[in-house]
């Protein structure tokens, strides 16, 4: 299991009348967490795309902890983990990069696939860095 921090500022055009992030900013943050995570792992996504694994998500789930406004710097932490032969999940955590304070928690789960849509079992190279422990 891998795991990387990666901040992002709260932009004007991601908050809203409440003073708080707009809800679907969540899945884009995850998203950047998602792609921080395997550059910093060495194989950045669209390496897996030109490897011909393609990983499109399947399952995703939010939880909203706390709020965040425009100008906050917002940690987010991702862990990479295996599940299954033929998928894979990041784990997501949003904390205030100054409080520590709980913004949010979430997982995608990927199937890996072939450029045909057809189920992928893990390659080798996928299965070497998700044996990998600690931070990156």
């Amino acid at each position: 299991m891998i795991r990387h921090t990666h901040q992002v500022r709260v932009r004007y055009s991601e908050s809203d009348r409440m003073g708080t992030y707009y809800n679907s900013r969540l899945l884009e943050w995850m998203e950047v967490g998602r792609s921080e995570l395997l550059r910093a792992a060495g194989v950045p996504y669209g390496e897996w795309e030109a490897r011909g694994v393609m990983a499109p998500i399947i399952e995703s789930h939010l939880q909203f902890k706390g709020r965040a406004g425009y100008d906050d710097l917002l940690n987010i932490e991702t862990t990479l983990v295996r599940e299954g032969r033929v998928r894979v999940k990041f784990e997501s955590k949003l904390t205030q990069a100054d409080s520590g304070a709980p913004v949010a928690e979430g997982w995608t789960i990927h199937a890996l696939t072939n450029p045909d849509g057809r189920p992928l079992r893990l390659p080798g190279w996928v299965k070497h860095f998700l044996e990998k422990e600690g931070d990156l």
